[in-house]
């Protein structure tokens, strides 16, 4: 059986070189815009927190970014907390909420299906974080062909 002689990792220690960047900081030219769309479920995966942490970087390096909810993807948007709403019941539990509502304080915008908020998941847009603006159905794929429209960069955010 090998023997293990090198020290157990400690904290502080540094396991890859963080700090070397291989490709230049793109940011957006002026007028430039963004759409994150979601189809996924809050807390089924990582996908929809880390795309929201990468809205995030979008509208910060410049982007007029917005964030699309639609399907699977509103259920990010609703107000969650136990025993009472904003109260976060274990750690990270209101990383959804805290990191749209971040979003939108910087700018961003943020839309959500009425149709999957209602007739999928029950909720009402009373239901949804301040700043969140509900759209019709039929605005689902308009508001994506206008991005497509005007050149945007579009990551869309799916689960199956």
């Amino acid at each position: 059986m090998p023997k293990v002689t090198r020290p157990a990792n400690e904290k502080g220690d540094f396991l890859v070189d963080y700090e070397e960047k291989v490709f230049e900081d793109v940011k957006a030219e002026p007028g430039e815009k963004a759409l994150v769309t979601f189809h996924t479920v809050a807390f089924e995966g990582s996908i929809g927190f880390v795309n929201l942490l990468q809205a995030t970087r979008l509208q910060r390096k410049g982007f007029e970014t917005s964030i699309l909810l639609y399907g699977p993807g509103v259920t990010l948007g609703v107000k969650r907390g136990f025993p009472t709403l904003g109260d976060a019941a274990f750690p990270g539990h209101l990383n959804f909420n805290d990191q749209i509502a971040k979003f939108i304080a910087e700018g961003g915008k943020v839309y959500a299906c009425r149709f999957a908020l209602q007739a999928l998941y029950g909720h009402g847009e009373g239901a949804l974080i301040e700043g969140i603006r509900p759209i019709n159905p039929l605005d689902v794929l308009d508001v994506v062909l206008l991005h497509r429209k005007a050149g945007a960069f579009i990551l869309d955010t799916w689960t199956l």
